[in-house]
C-alpha cells in the first residue's frame, strides 16, 4: 500500500531512506533547513569503510581519559565548559568501554558494513556516479606505540571474517611512497571504495528522488507531534514520519518523549590545494586519528573527535591539530585553503537507531551512526524502507532499537 511518508533530515541516510521508499511505491517528502547532503555528509572523509566494525568504546579510552581531558592536541578532545552537560552521556558511555561492550558493538556494526558496499552498488549503478568512487582501497598507519592495541583491532576483525592485510613498515613505503616515514606499520583494507566528491554523490541521489517524484521542503522545523511538522510559519501534515536528522535528532525525539541519548561529535575537515596526486588512496593515521582521502577539492584532512555540542564555535585548536598532523604523514604540505566543522551523531553503545519508534506506529528512526553514516547510508535506507513497508527483512533489527534505552 502506498504510503505519504515526511523525512526529517536531507543527508546521506534521509536520502537513501528516500531513494529505497521511493523504489517501493510511496510518496516521499523531505524536510530539512538546509540543502540536502549539506550536513557531516559533505564534510566526511569520503570513505566507504566497510571495515569499521571495531568501535572507538575500547578499553584503552579509559586508560587515555586523562589526557584527553587536559590536552587540545590528542586524537579526542572534550571542551571544558561543555564538560557538565556530557556527564551523563559519558558516563554511559564509559560503561561501554569493556571488551565485552566492545565485541558486542562490533558484530552489530560488522553486520550492517557486510551489506554496505552492495546496496551502494545497487544505487550507485542506477543514479551514475562511477566517475565520483575510487576502489583502491584503505591504508591505515601506526606507531610503535600503537602496536599492542593494533593487534588487538587485528585480530578481532579477523574473527569478523573482515579482509584486511597487514603490513610491515617497508610495505607501507612500497604502497604510498609520498608519506612520511613516521610509522612502524600499518593495516590494508582492499575491499575499500572513497568518493572524490561526497557532496556530488549526494546531490546525484537527490536528483534521482526528485527523478521518482520526490518532494523538497526547505524550512526549519521546530516541533512534532504524531501526526504534523511544525515550523516558525508553517504546520505540514504527515501520515507515516523518519527521522534522519543526525545530531539534530535528539531534539525531536525529546519532544516525542523518548529520551535516547545522543550526542555530538564534532569533527573537523581542511583541504590542501592540489595536492590530492600525493597519495593514491585514503590514509588514516591511527596515533592521531587524521584520515588524509585525495579528492576534488584537493586532498582533505578530516577527522579526530571533540566532545563540545552543536553549539559552540569551532575551535581552532583542534584545527591546528588537523593541519599539524597532517604535515607529520605528508611533509611538503602548504597550509590548508579552507576548514570546516560537522557534527557526529553518537550514541554512547555506538551502535546507531534503526527502527520504530516506541509510543508511535508511525514514526520511525535512523540516526546515531557516529564516524560509519557515510558507509552505513545505503544499507540503513534499504534496512528502513522494509521495516517502514513492513515486507520482513532477513536479519533480527531488533537489536537497533531505540528500547534498549527504557
Amino acid at each position: 500500500m502506498k504510503k505519504k511518508i515526511a523525512i526529517l533530515g536531507s543527508g546521506i541516510i534521509g536520502l537513501c531512506s528516500g531513494y529505497h521508499l521511493l523504489k517501493k511505491g510511496h510518496a516521499v517528502t523531505f524536510y530539512d533547513r538546509n540543502e540536502p547532503g549539506s550536513g557531516a555528509s559533505y564534510g566526511n572523509a569520503g570513505s566507504f569503510s566497510d571495515y569499521g566494525a571495531v568501535p572507538l568504546n575500547q578499553p584503552s579510552i579509559i586508560k587515555n581519559l586523562p589526557s584527553y581531558l587536559f590536552s587540545s592536541f590528542s586524537p579526542l578532545s572534550i571542551r571544558w565548559s561543555y564538560l557538565w552537560k556530557i556527564i551523563p552521556w559519558a558516563l554511559q558511555f564509559l560503561k561501554n568501554c569493556n571488551e565485552k561492550s566492545m565485541r558486542d558493538t562490533a558484530e552489530k556494526m560488522n553486520d550492517l558494513l557486510v551489506f554496505s558496499l552492495s546496496e551502494y552498488d545497487r544505487i550507485f549503478k542506477d543514479v551514475g556516479v562511477g566517475d565520483l568512487i575510487e576502489k583502491k582501497g584503505a591504508l591505515y598507519i601506526y606507531g610503535n606505540e600503537n602496536k599492542e592495541q593494533v593487534a588487538k583491532s587485528n585480530l578481532l576483525r579477523e574473527e569478523l571474517k573482515i579482509k584486511q592485510i597487514v603490513l610491515s613498515k617497508q610495505e607501507v613505503h612500497d604502497m604510498e611512497p609520498g608519506l612520511h616515514p613516521v610509522y612502524a606499520g600499518g593495516i590494508y583494507f582492499p575491499n575499500s571504495w572513497h568518493a572524490r566528491n561526497p557532496k556530488k554523490i549526494s546531490d546525484k541521489i537527490f536528483a534521482k528522488c526528485l527523478e521518482m517524484g520526490a518532494t523538497f521542503v526547505q524550512d526549519e522545523i521546530k516541533h512534532i507531534q504524531s501526526n504534523t511538522l511544525t515550523s516558525e510559519n508553517n504546520t505540514y501534515a504527515f501520515e507515516h514520519l523518519l527521522i534522519t536528522a543526525g545530531a539534530f535528532s535528539k531534539q525531536f525525539t525529546d519532544q516525542l518523549g523518548e529520551k535516547i541519548p545522543l550526542e555530538t561529535e564534532r569533527g573537523y575537515h581542511v583541504h590542501f590545494k592540489d595536492c590530492e596526486k600525493m597519495i593514491k588512496r585514503p590514509v588514516c593515521s591511527l596515533d592521531s586519528g587524521v584520515y588524509l582521502t585525495p579528492m576534488e577539492q584537493g586532498l582533505r584532512a578530516a577527522g579526530t573527535v571533540e566532545l563540545a555540542g552543536l553549539k559552540n564555535p569551532p575551535n581552532p585548536k583542534r584545527i591546528k591539530y588537523v593541519t599539524d598532523e597532517s604535515k607529520k604523514m605528508l611533509s611538503n604540505l602548504p597550509d590548508p585553503y579552507d576548514s570546516w566543522l560537522g557534527f557526529r551523531p553518537t550514541l554512547p553503545d555506538f551502535v546507531p537507531v534503526i527502527g520504530e519508534s516506541k509510543k508511535y506506529e508511525n514514526i520511525f528512526y535512523a540516526f546515531g551512526h557516529h564516524h560509519l553514516g557515510w558507509t552505513l547510508g545505503a544499507v540503513t535506507g534499504s534496512i528502513i524502507a522494509k521495516l517502514i513497508s513492513k515486507d520482513g527483512v532477513n536479519l533480527n533489527f531488533s537489536k537497533y532499537s531505540s528500547s534498549r534505552f527504557s
